[in-house]
């Protein structure tokens, strides 16, 4: 299969986890070694935030407060390449041609942002449709989707299942509540959707998630 894997900065970064970098590391490995296609997003998390307040504090425009979060996402990809080792590409690209190139010669890609206005959820989103994809897994700092933030509503439920029909429905019903938007950009869900590409939501601490996705076990949310 070709596989994107987006992994959340809120997992890896905030605060930043050498473990869990490590073990998506030999993940992206493992399933390179099973014959698969794989390239990997990372975010930049409360890192990344950080650093978009001090550019504000800095007086910069929005356009380069964006650049000062893609070069944080983009300094935890290097860390992925450099963990990879002959696996990895050797530098993190900076375009999807560039990212394109590199799994084309049997290599794991992994990359951050590519531009500001861009997050990297559409990022993800816009590799898969690249590659032609047949999975996109989003290791998330929650279990799935749900009907309200989880984090703040004891009364949510996590949705096992979703076409994208229902998923316009629900970024619609939630567009000015803190909750599923934060989950899975509209954005990239317009691009996975016109490849009908599936999607699975996962709790991210637990890497192990992303392989059972992968093998087509119930876990997190299906989107299809």
């Amino acid at each position: 299969m070709k596989i994107v894997v987006r992994v959340g900065g809120s997992v890896i970064v905030s605060p930043p986890n050498s473990t869990l970098i490590s073990r998506y590391a030999d993940l992206l490995k493992d399933l390179k070694r099973q014959g698969h296609e794989v390239a990997a997003v990372v975010g930049g998390g409360a890192l990344a935030r950080d650093f978009i307040k001090i550019a504000g504090e800095l007086g910069l425009d929005e356009a380069k407060r964006d650049w000062a979060a893609i070069h944080v996402s983009r300094l935890f990809a290097q860390l992925f390449v450099m963990r990879l080792g002959e696996d990895g590409c050797g530098a993190v690209p900076v375009s999807l041609d560039e990212a394109f190139g590199c799994l084309k010669r049997g290599k794991i890609v992994v990359m951050g942002g590519l531009k500001p206005g861009m997050t990297t959820d559409a990022v993800a989103a816009m590799m898969g449709e690249k590659i032609e994809a047949d999975l996109l897994v989003k290791a998330s700092d929650v279990d799935g989707v749900f009907t309200k933030d989880p984090k703040k509503h004891l009364d949510a439920k996590k949705i096992d299942e979703l076409g994208f029909d229902d998923l316009s429905w629900l970024f619609e019903e939630n567009k000015h509540k803190a909750g599923i938007h934060q989950i899975l950009d509209p954005e990239a869900v317009k691009i996975l959707e016109k490849r009908r590409m599936r999607i699975v939501v996962v709790n991210g601490f637990k890497p192990e998630n992303v392989l059972l996705a992968v093998k087509g076990e119930k876990v997190g949310t299906t989107i299809r």
